[in-house]
């Protein structure tokens, strides 16, 4: 290609401009009383063409005022009902589009918009109805009102009739404009259309005789008879053909906070689906509250954690031990409350049910499920509240998306918002950590190890490069394949203060732990963590406590 002189070049997509009006790339226009007669915008190249209108019905009626096509009554369409909410194309040609408006169906095809890249770069995917230009392409602006198109430069005035045999196009003043032509809409399936040479259009082969079944899939359906391929697709068959509509599902952005995208069984198009809510509590008490929000208390006393306290349905308390430690405090036990059903998961995981040892796995049918992994003892109950417990110090709990805005306690209100976590018992928002804490303290002082007080900042800085070593193994490349999800930095943050006062050999081992089971949320999976970064479980510890970690 012959490189322009004085070349302007963007990175991004131009749009175009049609009697002095200006539209963005991507869009679509219609201009005076023509419905039918449709401008689309594609990197700088106008295309003009017309709908072409289809009707599945035998009795259509005329079009609504200001559209271009007739209507069908019913929204019916191969035996499938078309929603309000959601188009639909047909299997044999996907730039039919079907949408239902107030009870009535309009379907109708137009020409793809014409594209501004190198026949090298256009791709046309499965089952979609416009090709598309691969990857990102830079623009340039020939100079003297000559146009771009691909790799080709043509002069003002130019007309070019394009290999696709469909579209003719003028350079005008440096603005590209095409009339491309729409081919009529085919009943045929796509692999009996033939094109002929240097036809536009391919079409259907003459029918011989019509037949009163068909043949799909190694199946035999009557004429008239309507079935499901999928939960995407329905078929019927008309005269010995299979024709077939396919639901187009919306383009869904991004989900919001607390949400995740899904795919439920047996429906056509993935959602957003509210997600639970994930309270975890490690190490030297550092607590991340169900809407996100992270900050430590050091209280050695007996908290609320989480608590229904609309519906009063569960109740999950902590107790918090001092481990002979001046500042510091690490969970010892947690109590789960749900009815009359009491569940304690204690020190070495071990676990009680309503007052007596149980030895896991445990049920209580209708009730709860109490199971072990190789580093967790975890409590599923009936209502979809969940309790991991590594049998030391860290614990994650889960509630449904129905508890929204229902919950309180250290794990905080779960609203969606971070600014209210902080809400007292007594319903009052603070910004002390400590003060929050404490106004969840329950039980009497005698479950207090040592009297709260708040942390000595100057030792935590004297000792902060203490077993600095350690904590590295957090940013290494042990945790890699996490690093570019969650970021690791407030998880090392904790590991270095939990090790200022550490009472065991692997205190730094809680912080990785959180760390890994946030990656696992996400779908990252972090196999050899524990044996990499040296953590044993408390089933390694129970069985070789002798074993030192260095």
């Amino acid at each position: 290609m012959m490189e322009p002189r004085g070349k302007e070049c963007c990175q991004r997509c131009t749009g175009c401009v049609r009697n002095g009006v200006y539209h963005p790339s991507d869009t679509e226009w219609t201009e005076g009383n023509e419905p039918c007669r449709i401008f689309a915008c594609k990197a700088g190249v106008i295309t003009e063409s017309k709908l072409l209108c289809y009707t599945p019905c035998s009795k259509p009626k005329p079009a609504q005022p200001g559209q271009c096509c007739p209507v069908c009554e019913g929204c019916l369409l191969n035996g499938q009902r078309v929603t309000a909410d959601r188009s639909v194309t047909t299997t044999e040609d996907p730039c039919v589009t079907c949408r239902c408006n107030k009870g009535y169906l309009s379907c109708a095809k137009q020409a793809c918009p014409t594209l501004n890249c190198p026949s090298s770069k256009i791709v046309h995917d499965p089952g979609e109805c416009c090709p598309r230009c691969r990857g990102t392409g830079r623009f340039f602006k020939p100079p003297g009102g000559s146009c771009l198109l691909g790799k080709e430069v043509f002069q003002p005035g130019k007309q070019i009739v394009l290999d696709d045999h469909c579209t003719l196009c003028t350079c005008n003043n440096s603005s590209l404009s095409c009339i491309r032509e729409t081919c009529p809409v085919l009943e045929c399936p796509s692999n009996f259309q033939i094109r002929p040479a240097n036809r536009c259009c391919p079409q259907c082969p003459d029918v011989e005789e019509s037949r009163a079944s068909c043949t799909l899939n190694g199946r035999t359906y009557e004429d008239g008879e309507n079935w499901k391929l999928d939960a995407c697709r329905a078929c019927t068959c008309k005269q010995g053909i299979s024709r077939c509509v396919m639901s187009m599902c919306p383009q869904l952005n991004p989900c919001p906070p607390n949400a995740r995208l899904e795919h439920p069984p047996g429906q056509c198009c993935p959602q957003c689906v509210e997600s639970d809510g994930v309270c975890t509590v490690f190490g030297d008490p550092h607590y991340r509250t169900f809407d996100g929000k992270v900050y430590s208390f050091k209280g050695a006393c007996k908290y609320q954690l989480a608590s229904d306290c609309f519906g009063h349905t569960f109740s999950i308390r902590v107790t918090n031990d001092a481990r002979r430690t001046m500042i510091s405090s690490w969970t010892k036990t947690i109590a789960i409350k749900i009815g009359d059903l009491k569940v304690n998961l204690g020190q070495k995981m071990r676990v009680k049910v309503n007052g007596k040892k149980v030895d896991v796995p445990y049920r209580v049918a209708n009730r709860v499920d109490i199971n072990r992994t190789v580093d967790s003892v975890i409590v599923n109950t009936q209502i979809g509240v969940k309790v991991l417990w590594d049998g030391i110090s860290f614990v994650e709990v889960s509630v449904p998306a129905l508890y929204r805005g229902r919950m309180c306690g250290l794990c905080g209100n779960f609203n969606s918002f971070t600014k209210d976590d902080f809400t007292t018992r007594r319903n009052r928002v603070v910004q002390d950590a400590q003060q929050f804490g404490q106004s969840w303290a329950v039980g009497s002082k005698k479950m207090c190890t040592r009297i709260s007080r708040p942390g000595n900042m100057d030792n935590e800085k004297r000792c902060r490069g203490k077993n600095q070593r350690l904590c590295n193994r957090l940013r290494s490349q042990i945790f890699d394949a996490c690093h570019k999800k969650v970021n690791p930095a407030m998880y090392f943050k904790a590991c270095i203060h939990d090790m200022c006062e550490c009472p065991t050999e692997h205190c730094y081992c809680e912080s990785f732990m959180a760390y890994a089971h946030e990656c696992k949320r996400l779908g990252i999976q972090l196999p050899h963590w524990r044996k990499a970064s040296k953590c044993r479980t408390v089933w390694d510890q129970t069985i070789n406590p002798a074993r030192r970690l260095h």
